[in-house]
């Protein structure tokens, strides 16, 4: 079952649901949207001939900041990490799916690859996990609508929720594009590689 607006409005209220700042007009009949923020991490690619997950790629990383001045161009076949200009935020016993905007999606923007889930217990500003797919360069720029995100009650409330010192949460309240962290499981735990 997803929130229809009537709900996420009830939920923001009630403060199971943040989203901060919330835009007018944000609320559509199943989904909030959010915007493109400040924040990139681009790959260097002339440096590294392979990315290998078990060990940190925070080196082969850049950082760029846009603002209203200066846009973010991302070319056919690029690949970006980016954020969203919102912090979201849902409780114990919501989920958030983040999803593209067709009108995007309609230019060759993909927005995210897999990490499209808000965890129940999260707050944070999401990933995107950006890639041009059409044939031409795509300008993007700050604060523009980027996604939307839709709401799933759960069952039950999540007995541990994303955050929890037992889970080893990865992104937990990231305010900033992350390089990803899997190699922290080869680091922490090969239990699944005794597997098979």
């Amino acid at each position: 079952m997803i929130l229809s607006d009537r709900d996420i409005k009830k939920a923001l209220k009630d403060g199971r649901i943040t989203i901060d700042p919330l835009f007018p007009h944000a609320v559509q009949p199943a989904s909030v949207d959010l915007h493109l923020g400040a924040d990139f991490l681009v790959f260097r690619t002339e440096e590294s001939i392979a990315i290998d997950p078990k060990e940190s790629i925070d080196h082969m990383m850049d950082s760029v900041t846009i603002n209203p001045k200066r846009n973010f161009i991302i070319h056919p076949g690029e690949f970006a990490l980016g954020i969203t200009y919102e912090v979201v935020g849902v409780a114990d016993d919501i989920v958030g799916r983040l999803e593209g905007k067709s009108s995007l999606g309609r230019i060759g923007l993909i927005i995210h690859a897999t990490a499209g889930y808000l965890d129940p217990g999260n707050r944070l500003k999401m990933t995107l996990e950006l890639h041009n797919i059409s044939p031409l360069p795509i300008q993007l720029y700050y604060k523009m609508p980027i996604a939307q995100l839709s709401f799933t009650p759960l069952t039950t409330a999540a007995e541990n929720p994303y955050g929890k010192k037992k889970l080893g949460s990865k992104y937990y309240g990231a305010m900033k594009p992350q390089a990803s962290q899997y190699w922290k499981n080869f680091k922490k735990n090969n239990d699944w590689m005794k597997f098979g």
